[in-house]
């Protein structure tokens, strides 16, 4: 799944560690959601959207 996480993450001056203490996972998440290579749970999209302020469809291109 294509999404524009490290778009939103750098517009808001965040690095990938920063985002994933966050929303509570690895670095390594983030790091393979940004390659497209995991789709994340509801939550976790839902979490990511609101810690950078934007809204899931916004971020995850379906």
């Amino acid at each position: 799944m294509k999404n524009k996480i490290k778009q939103y993450r750098n517009k808001h001056q965040l690095t990938q560690e920063e985002l994933a203490k966050k929303v509570k996972v690895r670095r390594e998440t983030i790091v393979f959601l940004e390659q497209g290579k995991y789709n994340p749970s509801l939550k976790l999209a839902h979490d990511i959207a609101r810690a950078l302020k934007t809204r899931i469809d916004d971020l995850f291109i379906f």
